[in-house]
């Protein structure tokens, strides 16, 4: 069985954290990793994705309005695809399929 995660179409932009992060962290944690590793400003209204180093578990975070929004998702079995590479950051917007966050069941698990 396949899951998505789509992101309003009209979202501005979506940004993948490609390390793993710890995700003992809150919202602080990860507005302080957009600011400070990325140079980046929280508050703009743009979707963060992050993993952790099993890559079953995804945190988005997006700032709305007037305080942060904070999305968890723990699979039970099965893995995000993440997407490899050089860079720190994968763009996207809104009106793409979000394919490195979708999960597959695990091989030999039913589907």
């Amino acid at each position: 069985m396949k899951y998505r995660l789509r992101p309003h179409p009209r979202m501005p932009q979506i940004y993948l954290y490609r390390d793993p992060v710890d995700f003992r962290k809150s919202f602080r944690g990860l507005a302080a990793i957009v600011e400070q590793e990325l140079g980046h400003n929280p508050f703009e209204g743009v979707l963060y994705a992050f993993t952790n180093r099993r890559r079953d578990k995804i945190k988005l975070l997006y700032w709305e309005d007037n305080g942060f929004v904070l999305y968890y998702k723990s699979l039970a079995e099965e893995k995000f695809h993440w997407p490899g590479g050089e860079e720190e950051l994968v763009s996207l917007t809104g009106q793409q399929t979000l394919p490195a966050m979708e999960s597959e069941a695990k091989a030999g698990s039913p589907q």
